[in-house]
């Protein structure tokens, strides 16, 4: 199993933790400290040695921050945890608090005594996270202090230690294009801007250009180190060189020069040298850590802000990687198919939410290309399907019973392309609440799905069509409609979404999520996700400009017994029974003769 189940988050652990790192506070002479959950690459994902979040306060979540002061402390976490934290966290020493109606800036801002010394760990924080800080703690009457060593660090004394998962190579037939015309691509670019190189710290973008995979963080096939490209010469990569094969080896000695880790401030201050004095050197404010901003500074490059040129090329996949996509999706539905199939022949109340994470995970396995999981998968029955991003662990988990909601999202990891896919299907029979609710979530997926839109649009500006129905009887939910999704990549992929700050157009070849949601809170959770690509739309008789919309990649049946079709309009009605002809003819060759009698039952027109 890729998943496992075991309790990770205690928080009575994480008040004796607590007690610690303010003993050690005292000692260092702090007045408080901040834990962020994330690590020097700013993934989203993280090795185990890298969760100090999750071992000193017991919240699991993908993002979240904690601030510890001497007497006070603050959690802070985003829409889909608001409950989730509730049940971590020890609430008399963390007070819980959602951004972005809630900063952290404001919070120390009320709360950090004046003259106050906040201690960081400069690995963690990035140079844009650097300058907010500085100016609420300055406001606040107090300074910033960077520590040598992670204070989380030295109270955790089975920290694991450092992954040394082995690189491999992502060959041209799932890429679409080699990593030295990448190269060739990124330094033609750096030449033009007059910049003097790039310096890379995150393993998306690192993997994307050099054409390397890995394993160093669950559910991402990601390689943990640094690049840097030169606009002239030769570029650097620092990795662990115990990761590396030989002929992983001698495949990347063609591209750039291998380095260690540790050798990134020598090996900067030489080339930068050769550059000469104030060497332009452009890096993404937004995600890269103080420290590597540091050792730049310190080897006389001067430094450039700007978004990281590599995100756009890397979002905007080429025709053999979005073929791959489509193949991976077709293999991935049939899975999911089958899972489907299985879940509706079991008698409500039979079988418990880790039981059905189990199976779903052994028929991706059965299509015999699953490299990993995208991410933990979501197994909510009832109530726990409120909850946005739930874990289920053997304390937590609870059968799926009659008469309740089922919310299962997931995801598999394979070398054509990366999927994400949620579905909710009713245990027994569903309440006439839950079949409204349901159809409205799928009217606003719908609506999304038929979008037709001019170049140059962006996220937000189609935001709203998967939330009008919803608005419309005054309901909402309180996470994005969609994020990027990476080619065997990241699951979170940016820079486009479409949510309330999706501020880039999007553009013929990126991808997607569809998934509008609907979470009533002690009771069920509904959530209909698909992965669309953006492609150019058929022209429109009359029309005057270039038009985009989406290609849905997901072929998976939605559940018909929790729609109302009479609140469904004709338009809706058709893309629907279209979306479900095209799933039967694509995905019934590919199951058994079970799931192929489940499929035809489950794609059946309606209306």
């Amino acid at each position: 199993m890729f998943q496992t189940f075991e309790d990770v988050s205690d928080p009575k652990a994480g008040t004796q933790r607590v007690k610690m790192l303010r003993a050690l506070l005292k000692k260092k002479k702090l007045d408080g400290f901040i834990v962020p959950q994330t690590d020097e690459f700013q993934n989203e994902y993280l090795p185990e040695n890298a969760r100090r979040l999750l071992w000193l306060t017991g919240f699991s979540g993908s993002a979240g921050s904690a601030v510890i002061l001497t007497k006070k402390a603050a959690m802070f976490i985003d829409g889909r945890y608001t409950l989730q934290v509730r049940d971590q966290v020890d609430t008399d020493i963390f007070e819980t608090l959602q951004v972005p109606q809630n900063s952290m800036g404001d919070w120390l801002a009320q709360n950090l005594p004046n003259g106050s010394r906040l201690g960081y760990d400069s690995n963690l924080v990035t140079l844009a996270g650097f300058e907010r800080l500085k100016k609420a703690v300055g406001d606040a009457g107090s300074r910033l202090v960077s520590v040598r060593n992670n204070l989380v660090d030295e109270i955790w004394e089975d920290r694991p230690a450092q992954p040394k998962a082995k690189i491999i190579l992502h060959k041209k037939k799932y890429s679409g294009q080699s990593a030295a015309d990448k190269l060739a691509d990124l330094q033609e670019k750096l030449a033009r801007q007059d910049h003097d190189g790039l310096m890379i710290s995150q393993p998306p973008s690192l993997c994307w250009l050099f054409n390397i995979r890995g394993g160093d963080v669950p559910c991402a096939p990601l390689v943990l180190g640094y690049g840097f490209v030169p606009a002239k010469g030769r570029p650097m990569l620092f990795l662990d060189g115990d990761k590396l094969g030989n002929t992983e080896r001698a495949a990347l000695e063609k591209l750039a020069d291998l380095y260690e880790p540790e050798e990134i401030g020598g090996q900067l201050k030489t080339a930068l040298n050769e550059m000469g004095k104030g060497a332009k050197i452009q890096l993404n404010a937004a995600t890269t850590s103080m420290r590597l901003a540091g050792q730049v500074k310190a080897a006389g490059g001067k430094i450039c802000q700007a978004a990281d040129p590599l995100a756009l090329p890397k979002a905007i996949k080429n025709s053999t990687e979005t073929e791959g996509m489509r193949h991976a999706h077709i293999q991935d539905g049939a899975a999911v198919s089958r899972f489907l199939a299985w879940l509706e022949r079991q008698k409500p109340g039979s079988i418990d939410e880790i039981t059905a994470v189990k199976k779903l995970e052994k028929c991706r396995r059965k299509t015999g290309i699953l490299q990993d999981i995208s991410f933990e998968t979501i197994s909510g029955a009832g109530d726990h399907g409120a909850i946005v991003h739930y874990r289920v662990s053997e304390s937590s988990n609870r059968g799926l019973e009659k008469g309740s909601l089922f919310l299962v999202d997931s995801g598999g990891q394979y070398f054509e392309g990366t999927t994400d896919i949620t579905r909710t299907v009713a245990i027994g029979r569903p309440s006439d609440e839950m079949k409204r609710s349901f159809t409205l979530v799928l009217k606003g997926h719908i609506r999304l799905a038929m979008a037709r839109f001019p170049k140059g649009t962006r996220g937000v500006d189609l935001d709203v069509l998967a939330r009008a129905a919803l608005w419309n009887a005054g309901l909402d939910y309180d996470h994005g409609t969609g994020h990027g999704v990476g080619s065997y990549l990241s699951v979170h992929e940016g820079p486009q979404n479409i949510s309330k700050r999706g501020m880039t157009p999007l553009e013929a070849g990126m991808i997607v999520s569809n998934e509008p949601g609907y979470y009533k809170t002690g009771e069920y959770g509904i959530r209909i996700e698909n992965l669309v690509l953006v492609s150019p739309a058929s022209q429109i008789e009359g029309g005057e400009r270039e038009m985009l919309g989406f290609e849905t990649l997901t072929k998976v049946p939605i559940s018909h017994r929790l729609i109302v079709t009479s609140l469904l309009d004709r338009e809706e009605l058709a893309w629907l029974n279209a979306y479900h002809a095209q799933v039967l003819a694509e995905i019934s060759p590919l199951v058994d003769k079970k799931t192929q009698a489940w499929l035809k039952k489950a794609t059946k027109k309606i209306g």
